[in-house]
């Protein structure tokens, strides 16, 4: 059993990095949501080809983390991939959208232009970041569903999990969620500014993106300052060593002060990304902002979700009934299946590093007007 238990908890650290590398790459969405801005085409064609060398790796990370889910914790795979459909549905399509656009938007006999295109990058651009902070905060919030296992015996009833009949929908009326939403969408602006500055050798789209940057960032800071009172002074699911689940006070900010390596992680991220916002808009001459930013919200990221899963938390609470509350111990693959994962996650690191090797070569040098 100790063995199982540490095969759960290895996984949701490879969740963890999954999450974290995926909520880093929205920058890509963030970008598309900025096109609007540049009126000048030669900008935005700019920015068109500076995101069109990583809208792949966003989309793929997205299909990774959701198999990694599917592989390790099943049952939260079928329960909210398979209960919350329509909000994961709206979430697809705005990716579907994207990938159509930029597979169309400059190829020959075009017959909706490219302005049509960039509308479809603007639709991914804010809906995809708002729609994932909506689900993803409905770890930690709570959704609408139940869970019983013993349907699974009946025949004429073998759904395990049982939601409203807004499927998903409901969860963006809730102002929390909303809130996580809309404060990923700045993050994902913030770091798209900083990406353009560090990528695009061009003094127009370097000035139009400090500006950007200097509207973003601090509306960023505000709405994640707001995410983190709303979520330290939330309750949350507690289950202990017997499986029995419980909503508790200020159950993540326990998290936090009995996870000190959490908080630790959580505090080095913000000053990271802190620093590299501020370092760029208070010297010009900086470019480099990205990294720290990024750094940051890696750190940021991974905190969040160790406090979600770790320490006898539910990371999927049920508002209906605490009992269905998924977590680490009830919602995990077999032993044998997570064993063998394990053994195969030994290549993660080289897919890493090839994708970070990929990601320099595309960059070196920086994008200007002469590629074009």
């Amino acid at each position: 059993m100790e063995t199982y238990n540490i095969l759960q908890n290895y996984w949701w650290f490879i969740i963890s990095v999954l999450g974290a590398v995926l909520v880093f790459l929205l920058l890509v969405q963030g970008g598309q949501s900025l096109l609007v801005h540049h009126r000048d085409v030669g900008e935005r064609s700019l920015l068109v080809k500076s995101l069109g060398r990583k809208w792949e790796l966003t989309f793929t990370t997205l299909v990774t983390f959701g198999g990694a889910f599917f592989a390790s914790f099943p049952l939260f795979y079928s329960t909210s991939f398979g209960g919350a459909y329509w909000l994961w549905m709206l979430i697809l399509f705005s990716f579907v959208v994207q990938a159509i656009s930029y597979e169309y938007r400059t190829k020959q006999g075009n017959v909706y232009g490219r302005r049509f295109y960039d509308a479809l990058l603007l639709v991914n651009g804010v809906v995809g970041p708002v729609l994932l902070g909506v689900a993803v905060a409905g770890m930690f919030f709570g959704a609408e569903f139940t869970v019983t296992k013993s349907n699974l015996l009946d025949v004429q009833s073998a759904t395990i999990s049982t939601w409203g009949p807004l499927h998903g929908l409901e969860a963006i009326a809730s102002w929390r969620n909303l809130l996580f939403g809309v404060m990923l969408f700045f993050l994902a602006r913030t770091l798209a500014s900083l990406y353009f500055i560090n990528n695009i050798n061009d003094a127009a789209v370097s000035s139009r993106q400090r500006v950007l940057l200097s509207w973003n960032a601090p509306a960023f800071v505000v709405l994640f300052l707001a995410v983190v009172a709303v979520l330290l002074t939330s309750r949350g699911v507690a289950v202990d060593e017997s499986g029995n689940a419980q909503w508790v006070a200020h159950k993540y900010l326990t998290n936090y002060l009995e996870m000190w390596w959490a908080l630790v992680t959580l505090v080095a991220g913000v000053g990271l990304v802190l620093f590299g916002i501020g370092r760029t808009l208070m010297r010009r001459d900086y470019t480099c902002g990205i990294w720290p930013a990024g750094a940051g919200t890696l750190l940021v990221v991974l905190s969040l979700f160790w406090v979600l899963g770790y320490n006898g938390t539910a990371y999927y609470p049920s508002l209906l009934d605490a009992q269905s509350s998924l977590t680490l111990r009830n919602s995990a693959s077999s032993e044998f299946t997570l064993t063998v994962m394990s053994v195969v996650s030994v290549l993660v690191p080289f897919v890493v590093g090839y994708i970070a090797w990929c990601w320099f070569l595309m960059d070196r040098g920086g994008i200007s007007r002469n590629e074009e």
